[in-house]
């Protein structure tokens, strides 16, 4: 029964990181910064989370298979040898003859791996934004740059023209004068 307990706990606090990451609230950010810590440090959230689940289980099956072995042997009945051979194999198989804590662990897994992809949903969300108002910022000094440039090649254009005006009517005086 402690085993369930466990995992009912493990479940109620994936949920919650759960709520915490799909609502806008100050926790919010504080939680993608821990799991984006936590995914950065020492390997990725699922990954801890399925070696934190199979070490919690075999933990306990390589306990309750050493209570049995602690009894004298003269005091062995055959419940105890099939819970033995029950232990034993639930250790080679991790869980896979007994329904319920399948369930959990199946439904914990299932849960980590809804975490993991709402963080990277949002980190990916963020990068998005900042990338929308890096390029909304940009844009507008481009536009103040390409205004300046603008306005400094029209009075080059005036310029221009009026030199061309006076070298065309030099032109015409020079050729009045031929």
């Amino acid at each position: 029964m402690k085993m369930i307990q466990l995992f009912f706990w493990a479940i109620v606090g994936e949920m919650v990181v759960i709520l915490i990451l799909l609502f806008k609230t100050p926790l919010r950010n504080l939680a993608v910064m821990a799991l984006s810590r936590l995914k950065r440090d020492a390997g990725p959230l699922v990954a801890k989370t399925v070696a934190g689940v199979v070490f919690v289980m075999m933990s306990t099956t390589v306990y309750n298979i050493t209570e049995i072995h602690s009894r004298p042997i003269e005091s062995l009945n055959p419940t105890d040898q099939v819970l033995l051979g029950r232990h034993m194999l639930e250790a080679s198989f991790m869980g896979t003859n007994s329904r319920t804590p399948s369930l959990y662990r199946g439904f914990l897994l299932f849960l980590s791996l809804v975490i993991d992809r709402l963080h990277q949903t949002l980190l990916a969300a963020k990068k998005q934004n900042r990338a929308m108002e890096d390029a909304k910022s940009g844009s507008s000094d481009e536009v103040k740059v390409l205004g300046e440039e603008i306005s400094s090649l029209k009075t080059k254009i005036k310029q221009l023209e009026s030199e061309c005006e006076s070298k065309g009517k030099e032109v015409k005086a020079a050729e009045a004068d031929v």
